[in-house]
């Protein structure tokens, strides 16, 4: 079975900084891209910074410039390091990878259970 556990959300002031990590774990043939959502009351998630498997990233325009996401394949773990955070990146934080559980399966999405980060002014 496969999970991803995000960690390190929290409380922070603005202009402050954060790093969330999420780790991958369980019966795991190949991770794809993997990257980070964010959902904000009464809104859509939305996509913040992803990953590809080549290294290559994507971020939205309201974070560029100030979110990293790297990943470490070892660990099999995806960070975003948050700087520079401000009063409306205030959401809850989903960790995504697309991951094919078998040689013999598809890729499919998979989602951590989600990590709170809240930006005071």
């Amino acid at each position: 079975q496969v999970q991803l556990v995000e960690s390190g959300g929290g409380l922070v002031q603005a202009g402050g900084s954060l790093r969330l990590s999420c780790v991958v774990s369980g019966s795991i043939f190949s991770v794809d891209v993997m990257g980070w959502y964010r959902q904000a009351p009464g809104k859509q998630r939305e996509l913040v910074a992803t990953v590809t498997s080549g290294l290559n990233t994507n971020y939205a325009d309201s974070v560029k410039g100030r979110f990293t996401t790297s990943r470490d394949y070892v660990k099999n773990t995806v960070y975003l390091q948050m700087n520079s955070l401000k009063p409306e990146d205030t959401a809850v934080y989903y960790c995504n990878a697309k991951i094919a559980a078998t040689r013999w399966s598809s890729f499919r999405d998979y989602w951590g259970q989600g990590t709170q980060v809240t930006v005071s002014s």
